[in-house]
């Protein structure tokens, strides 16, 4: 099936900025199957409003999507490129692709990701790069603290 990356891009966007508009940090993902293209999950890093430092974008979509006997056939729409939790959680699943929004503001593990055989397409989507820009200059410490204190 053909998919929209632009629509589900923009419904991950969605995800990323209902994030930072609680005060957290902006990062969206929305998981899809392929063949329907049902979204399966979505949903947004919750470091903030929850206190979990695992809760990313992706991890998020995937929580929302629940119990599944295989993700082989859906792809991973996330507002940034995926860290090294969320690629080795996609890898694990064997998520057969994942769509980028952003490799901008951090390249992530895309090529952890293709190393794994995992297709990755990046969109460099101009309002996801702006988002974290924007947010990065207002809260360096929460971008610092989500991504492991770097």
């Amino acid at each position: 099936m053909y998919h929209d990356h632009d629509y589900y891009m923009k419904r991950a966007y969605q995800q990323a900025l209902k994030g930072y508009n609680e005060g957290g940090c902006p990062i969206g993902g929305v998981l899809v199957d392929n063949d329907t293209g049902e979204i399966l999950g979505e949903g947004h890093n919750a470091l903030v409003q929850e206190g979990n430092p695992i809760i990313h974008g992706e991890m998020a979509a995937m929580r929302a999507a629940g119990r599944m006997p295989s993700r082989r056939n859906t792809t991973m729409y996330t507002t940034l490129s995926p860290c090294m939790m969320c690629a080795g959680t996609i890898a694990q699943f064997h998520i057969g692709r994942v769509v980028v929004g952003d490799t901008v503001n951090s390249e992530g593990n895309v090529a952890f990701l293709r190393d794994r055989g995992v297709e990755v397409i990046v969109l460099d989507d101009p309002e996801c790069i702006a988002l974290v820009q924007k947010f990065r200059a207002e809260k360096p410490d929460l971008w610092d603290e989500d991504w492991g204190g770097v």
